[in-house]
C-alpha cells in the first residue's frame, strides 16, 4: 500500500530524486529507530502506528513525524508525505519544490511562513545523506551522530485538500541551516537538529524559536562515505549504511 501510495504522489508531482547530483539541500535521509522505540524518545501519547524501516526514504514517501495535538497539547506520530503543500496550492506539483525550507527565509516565504507559525514539527531519523563531487562522479556519505543514537530533524506541516477527491493531504518539510564542520566538506546546507531539551520550545510552546536555527555541533556528529546504490530511491536495505571505501 505504501508503495502504490508514493507511486501515485510521484505521478503527481511528487517526482522523488533518482539520480545523483539532483538532490536539493536535504533530499534523502534514514529512519531505522523502531516505532515502540520512537514512542518512548518522543514521548509519545496514545497509540503508535507501525511504520517500517527507511534505508533510503526520499520525498514522496509517507514518513513518521512528531506533531502537538492542538487540542491536548500532547505529542502524536503520524505518517505524512515528504514535500509540503501549503494549503493555498492548487495542486500536488509545488510539493517538490518544497522539500527543504531554508530557516533564515522560512518565516517570510508563501510556502512556509503560516506552518512556521502554527505547524512545526519533529521529523525522526537515524542519518542523513550528502554527497561529494569526486573526479566525475559524486560519493554519498552518511551523516549521523557520533554513538549513532536517533535524532529529531525540524519539520514544518501543512494540511490541503486535494479538490478533484476531496481527500485531505498531511505534508512535511525538513528546515536547513549552514553547515557545521563535519557537513561543509559535503554541502553548503545540513538539516536542522534539534536537542530534545527543546523539542517542546519547536513544536510551539514559542511562536518564534529563532535562536534554534543553527548548526548541530560538530564533535558530536560523524560522517562516511556508503555505496553510490543510495542514489536511486528504489534501493532499500540496510546495506545502505555500511562505509565503503570513498571514491578517488
Amino acid at each position: 500500500m505504501r508503495r502504490q501510495r508514493f507511486a501515485a504522489a510521484v505521478a503527481a508531482g511528487y517526482a522523488a530524486p533518482a539520480r545523483e547530483g539532483h538532490l536539493k539541500m536535504c533530499g534523502r535521509y534514514a529512519i531505522t529507530t523502531a516505532p515502540e522505540a520512537i514512542r518512548r524518545l518522543f514521548g509519545i501519547a496514545g497509540p503508535t502506528p507501525n511504520f517500517a524501516a527507511r534505508y533510503n526514504a526520499a520525498p514522496g514517501l509517507e514518513l513518521p513525524v512528531v506533531r502537538r495535538n492542538p487540542k491536548t497539547g500532547e505529542r502524536v506520530l503520524g505518517a505524512l508525505l515528504w514535500g509540503l503543500i501549503p494549503y493555498w496550492a492548487k495542486d500536488r506539483k509545488i510539493a517538490w519544490r518544497c522539500i527543504n525550507a531554508r530557516g533564515e527565509t522560512m518565516k517570510t516565504m508563501p510556502a512556509f511562513r503560516d506552518a512556521y507559525a502554527a505547524r512545526r514539527c519533529l521529523v525522526p531519523a537515524d542519518a542523513f545523506y550528502e554527497w561529494k563531487a569526486a573526479g566525475k562522479v559524486k560519493q554519498p556519505y552518511a551523516i549521523a551522530r557520533r554513538h549513532r543514537a536517533p535524532f529529531a530533524l525540524a519539520g514544518l506541516w501543512e494540511n490541503w485538500k486535494d479538490k478533484a477527491s476531496g481527500e485531505w493531504v498531511r505534508t512535511f518539510s525538513i528546515v536547513t541551516t549552514k553547515p557545521n564542520e563535519v557537513v561543509a566538506p559535503l554541502h553548503d546546507r545540513m538539516p536542522l537538529i534539534l536537542a530534545p531539551g527543546d523539542y517542546d520550545r519547536w513544536l510551539g510552546d514559542e511562536p518564534d524559536p529563532a535562536d534554534l536555527i543553527q548548526p548541530y555541533p560538530a564533535e558530536a556528529m560523524t560522517a562516511w562515505p556508503v555505496s553510490p546504490r543510495v542514489n536511486k530511491a528504489d534501493n532499500e536495505d540496510a546495506g545502505l549504511l555500511d562505509p565503503v571505501e570513498a571514491a578517488a
